[in-house]
Protein backbone atom coordinates (compact mmCIF):
# COMPACT_ATOMS: atom_id res chain seq x y z
CA UNK A 1 0.00 0.00 0.00
CA UNK A 2 0.98 3.60 -0.40
CA UNK A 3 -0.64 5.79 1.75
CA UNK A 4 -0.13 9.17 -0.17
CA UNK A 5 -1.02 11.67 2.31
CA UNK A 6 0.48 11.99 6.18
CA UNK A 7 1.18 14.68 8.09
CA UNK A 8 4.29 13.61 10.52
CA UNK A 9 5.90 16.43 11.41
CA UNK A 10 5.22 18.59 14.51
CA UNK A 11 3.99 17.16 18.13
CA UNK A 12 1.69 15.04 17.28
CA UNK A 13 4.56 11.69 16.49
CA UNK A 14 6.67 13.30 18.13
CA UNK A 15 7.36 10.73 21.07
CA UNK A 16 6.51 7.73 18.50
CA UNK A 17 7.24 8.18 15.64
CA UNK A 18 9.54 5.13 14.87
CA UNK A 19 6.70 2.54 16.13
CA UNK A 20 4.21 4.42 13.99
CA UNK A 21 6.52 3.73 11.10
CA UNK A 22 7.14 -0.21 12.36
CA UNK A 23 3.31 -0.52 12.61
CA UNK A 24 2.60 0.63 9.06
CA UNK A 25 5.45 -1.80 8.12
CA UNK A 26 3.96 -4.24 9.57
CA UNK A 27 0.60 -3.92 7.99
CA UNK A 28 1.85 -3.74 4.32
CA UNK A 29 2.30 0.54 3.73
CA UNK A 30 5.42 0.25 1.70
CA UNK A 31 5.30 4.08 0.80
CA UNK A 32 4.22 7.21 2.38
CA UNK A 33 3.94 10.73 0.92
CA UNK A 34 4.87 13.55 3.99
CA UNK A 35 2.73 16.80 3.25
CA UNK A 36 4.18 19.80 3.54
CA UNK A 37 1.50 22.34 4.87
CA UNK A 38 3.61 25.63 5.49
CA UNK A 39 6.73 26.77 4.29
CA UNK A 40 8.72 27.20 7.48
CA UNK A 41 8.00 23.34 8.07
CA UNK A 42 9.45 21.73 5.16
CA UNK A 43 12.78 21.32 6.29
CA UNK A 44 10.84 19.28 8.68
CA UNK A 45 9.00 17.37 6.08
CA UNK A 46 12.15 16.56 3.86
CA UNK A 47 14.24 15.96 6.81
CA UNK A 48 11.84 13.05 7.60
CA UNK A 49 11.67 11.84 3.99
CA UNK A 50 16.12 11.70 3.76
CA UNK A 51 15.66 9.63 6.97
CA UNK A 52 13.53 6.91 5.34
CA UNK A 53 13.89 5.69 1.92
CA UNK A 54 10.04 4.85 1.73
CA UNK A 55 8.87 7.99 2.62
CA UNK A 56 8.50 10.70 0.22
CA UNK A 57 7.45 14.69 0.31
CA UNK A 58 5.68 17.53 -1.03
CA UNK A 59 6.28 20.93 -0.66
CA UNK A 60 3.74 23.80 0.08
CA UNK A 61 1.36 26.10 2.18
CA UNK A 62 -2.16 24.94 3.01
CA UNK A 63 -4.90 26.99 2.28
CA UNK A 64 -5.67 27.56 5.89
CA UNK A 65 -2.06 29.55 5.83
CA UNK A 66 -1.67 31.49 3.00
CA UNK A 67 -2.69 34.65 4.79
CA UNK A 68 0.73 33.43 6.66
CA UNK A 69 2.76 33.76 3.45
CA UNK A 70 1.22 36.93 1.29
CA UNK A 71 4.77 36.57 -0.58
CA UNK A 72 5.30 33.32 -1.53
CA UNK A 73 6.60 33.04 -4.96
CA UNK A 74 6.77 30.10 -7.56
CA UNK A 75 10.12 30.23 -7.04
CA UNK A 76 10.08 29.03 -3.14
CA UNK A 77 8.04 26.17 -4.43
CA UNK A 78 10.24 25.58 -7.61
CA UNK A 79 13.54 25.35 -5.78
CA UNK A 80 12.70 23.41 -2.86
CA UNK A 81 11.01 20.98 -5.31
CA UNK A 82 14.86 20.32 -7.01
CA UNK A 83 15.16 18.10 -3.81
CA UNK A 84 14.66 14.70 -5.39
CA UNK A 85 12.41 13.79 -2.07
CA UNK A 86 9.80 16.10 -3.24
CA UNK A 87 7.28 14.13 -5.72
CA UNK A 88 4.27 17.09 -5.25
CA UNK A 89 3.45 20.64 -4.83
CA UNK A 90 0.99 21.24 -2.49
CA UNK A 91 -1.43 21.11 -0.60
CA UNK A 92 -2.58 23.97 -1.34
CA UNK A 93 -6.42 25.16 -2.27
CA UNK A 94 -9.57 26.69 -1.45
CA UNK A 95 -10.91 26.61 2.03
CA UNK A 96 -14.54 28.63 2.60
CA UNK A 97 -15.50 26.90 5.74
CA UNK A 98 -13.27 27.96 8.69
CA UNK A 99 -11.70 31.18 6.84
CA UNK A 100 -8.74 31.19 8.05
CA UNK A 101 -7.26 32.67 5.65
CA UNK A 102 -8.98 35.74 3.07
CA UNK A 103 -10.75 34.27 -0.23
CA UNK A 104 -7.85 36.34 -2.44
CA UNK A 105 -4.94 35.32 -0.31
CA UNK A 106 -6.00 31.53 -0.76
CA UNK A 107 -6.77 32.15 -4.77
CA UNK A 108 -3.29 34.19 -5.04
CA UNK A 109 -1.44 31.37 -3.21
CA UNK A 110 -3.39 28.73 -5.31
CA UNK A 111 -2.21 30.20 -8.51
CA UNK A 112 0.97 30.60 -7.16
CA UNK A 113 0.91 26.58 -6.60
CA UNK A 114 -0.52 25.72 -10.02
CA UNK A 115 2.46 27.74 -11.55
CA UNK A 116 4.91 25.48 -9.62
CA UNK A 117 3.39 22.32 -10.63
CA UNK A 118 3.52 23.65 -14.60
CA UNK A 119 7.22 24.44 -14.61
CA UNK A 120 8.36 21.07 -12.69
CA UNK A 121 6.01 18.63 -14.20
CA UNK A 122 5.03 17.61 -10.16
CA UNK A 123 1.46 16.51 -9.21
CA UNK A 124 -0.54 19.50 -7.48
CA UNK A 125 -2.57 18.46 -4.02
CA UNK A 126 -5.28 20.20 -3.39
CA UNK A 127 -7.90 21.04 -0.43
CA UNK A 128 -11.28 22.32 -1.27
CA UNK A 129 -13.98 22.46 1.28
CA UNK A 130 -17.09 24.46 0.50
CA UNK A 131 -15.22 26.16 -2.70
CA UNK A 132 -16.57 23.61 -5.38
CA UNK A 133 -16.96 25.82 -8.16
CA UNK A 134 -14.57 28.32 -7.89
CA UNK A 135 -11.98 25.56 -7.85
CA UNK A 136 -13.17 23.93 -10.88
CA UNK A 137 -13.12 27.36 -12.74
CA UNK A 138 -9.92 27.60 -11.54
CA UNK A 139 -8.01 24.76 -12.51
CA UNK A 140 -9.65 25.04 -15.83
CA UNK A 141 -8.83 28.61 -16.82
CA UNK A 142 -5.21 27.85 -15.50
CA UNK A 143 -5.28 24.59 -17.39
CA UNK A 144 -5.91 26.57 -20.87
CA UNK A 145 -2.48 28.47 -19.71
CA UNK A 146 -0.39 25.34 -19.52
CA UNK A 147 -1.21 22.03 -18.39
CA UNK A 148 -0.68 20.10 -14.94
CA UNK A 149 -2.24 17.11 -13.15
CA UNK A 150 -4.58 18.13 -10.31
CA UNK A 151 -4.84 15.51 -6.94
CA UNK A 152 -8.11 16.08 -5.36
CA UNK A 153 -7.14 14.84 -1.76
CA UNK A 154 -9.14 13.47 1.04
CA UNK A 155 -12.21 14.12 -1.76
CA UNK A 156 -15.81 15.15 0.08
CA UNK A 157 -16.55 17.75 -2.63
CA UNK A 158 -19.74 17.05 -5.03
CA UNK A 159 -19.45 15.44 -8.61
CA UNK A 160 -19.22 18.13 -10.53
CA UNK A 161 -15.56 18.83 -9.49
CA UNK A 162 -14.83 15.69 -9.07
CA UNK A 163 -15.67 15.09 -12.73
CA UNK A 164 -14.21 18.61 -13.65
CA UNK A 165 -10.61 17.40 -11.98
CA UNK A 166 -10.78 13.81 -14.36
CA UNK A 167 -11.57 15.74 -17.29
CA UNK A 168 -8.09 17.94 -16.64
CA UNK A 169 -6.40 14.19 -16.49
CA UNK A 170 -6.12 14.65 -12.51
CA UNK A 171 -6.88 11.88 -9.41
CA UNK A 172 -9.26 11.87 -6.38
CA UNK A 173 -7.74 10.55 -3.31
CA UNK A 174 -10.24 8.65 -1.02
CA UNK A 175 -9.66 8.99 3.26
CA UNK A 176 -11.25 7.41 6.24
CA UNK A 177 -13.97 9.50 5.65
CA UNK A 178 -15.16 7.08 3.14
CA UNK A 179 -16.17 4.56 5.62
CA UNK A 180 -17.81 6.77 7.77
CA UNK A 181 -21.89 6.14 7.92
CA UNK A 182 -23.07 9.26 7.59
CA UNK A 183 -20.55 9.87 4.46
CA UNK A 184 -23.84 8.27 1.90
CA UNK A 185 -22.51 11.20 -0.50
CA UNK A 186 -18.93 10.74 -0.63
CA UNK A 187 -19.11 7.15 -1.06
CA UNK A 188 -22.14 8.12 -4.34
CA UNK A 189 -19.41 10.28 -5.70
CA UNK A 190 -16.67 7.81 -5.37
CA UNK A 191 -18.56 4.85 -6.74
CA UNK A 192 -18.44 6.59 -10.41
CA UNK A 193 -14.69 7.84 -10.00
CA UNK A 194 -12.53 5.26 -12.49
CA UNK A 195 -10.80 2.71 -10.09
CA UNK A 196 -7.42 3.98 -12.59
CA UNK A 197 -7.99 7.51 -11.08
CA UNK A 198 -8.05 6.37 -7.14
CA UNK A 199 -5.62 6.48 -4.89
CA UNK A 200 -5.43 6.08 -0.84
CA UNK A 201 -4.82 7.82 1.85
CA UNK A 202 -5.20 8.37 5.43
CA UNK A 203 -4.81 12.44 6.23
CA UNK A 204 -2.97 11.09 9.54
CA UNK A 205 -3.28 11.79 12.23
CA UNK A 206 -6.47 13.19 11.25
CA UNK A 207 -9.56 11.47 10.37
CA UNK A 208 -9.30 7.35 11.47
CA UNK A 209 -11.31 5.22 9.70
CA UNK A 210 -14.17 2.99 10.86
CA UNK A 211 -12.88 1.10 13.17
CA UNK A 212 -10.36 3.57 14.41
CA UNK A 213 -12.99 6.07 15.03
CA UNK A 214 -12.11 8.46 17.78
CA UNK A 215 -7.90 7.22 17.89
CA UNK A 216 -5.34 9.75 16.75
CA UNK A 217 -4.88 8.11 13.01
CA UNK A 218 -1.89 6.82 11.51
CA UNK A 219 -0.72 4.89 8.37
CA UNK A 220 -1.02 1.43 9.47
CA UNK A 221 -5.08 2.73 8.73
CA UNK A 222 -4.84 2.82 5.60
CA UNK A 223 -6.20 -1.20 5.14
CA UNK A 224 -9.49 0.40 6.81
CA UNK A 225 -9.66 2.63 3.60
CA UNK A 226 -8.92 0.34 0.84
CA UNK A 227 -11.86 -2.01 2.74
CA UNK A 228 -14.23 0.43 2.47
CA UNK A 229 -13.06 1.54 -1.23
CA UNK A 230 -13.46 -2.53 -1.41
CA UNK A 231 -16.88 -2.97 -0.26
CA UNK A 232 -17.77 0.52 -2.63
CA UNK A 233 -16.59 -1.05 -5.93
CA UNK A 234 -17.15 -4.44 -5.17
CA UNK A 235 -13.83 -5.49 -5.78
CA UNK A 236 -11.43 -7.48 -3.85
CA UNK A 237 -9.56 -5.97 -1.51
CA UNK A 238 -6.30 -7.44 -3.57
CA UNK A 239 -6.97 -5.61 -6.14
CA UNK A 240 -8.24 -2.16 -4.45
CA UNK A 241 -4.60 -2.21 -3.01
CA UNK A 242 -2.71 -3.07 -6.41
CA UNK A 243 -4.41 -0.69 -8.65
CA UNK A 244 -4.62 2.06 -6.15
CA UNK A 245 -0.86 1.29 -5.21
CA UNK A 246 -0.02 1.79 -9.32
CA UNK A 247 -2.19 4.89 -9.48
CA UNK A 248 -0.26 5.97 -7.04
CA UNK A 249 3.54 5.27 -8.34
CA UNK A 250 1.81 6.88 -11.58
CA UNK A 251 0.69 10.29 -10.35
CA UNK A 252 4.31 10.80 -8.51
CA UNK A 253 6.55 9.51 -11.13
CA UNK A 254 9.36 10.99 -9.58
CA UNK A 255 9.44 8.14 -7.36
CA UNK A 256 12.08 5.56 -8.58
CA UNK A 257 10.46 2.26 -9.65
Amino acid sequence: MFDTHVNLHGETYAEDLSEVLARAEEKGVEQMLAICDRLDNFDAVLSIARDHPNIWCSVGVHPHHSKDFPYLSVEDLVSRAKDPNVVAIGETGLDFHYGYSAEDAQVRSLKTHIEAARQTGLPLILHTREADDMMGDILEEEFRKGAFVPLLHCYTGGAGLAQRGLDLGGFVSVSGILSFKSARDVREVIADVPMDRLILETDCPYLAPVPMRGRRNEPSYLVHVAEALAILKDVPLDEVLRVTTQNALRLFSRIPS
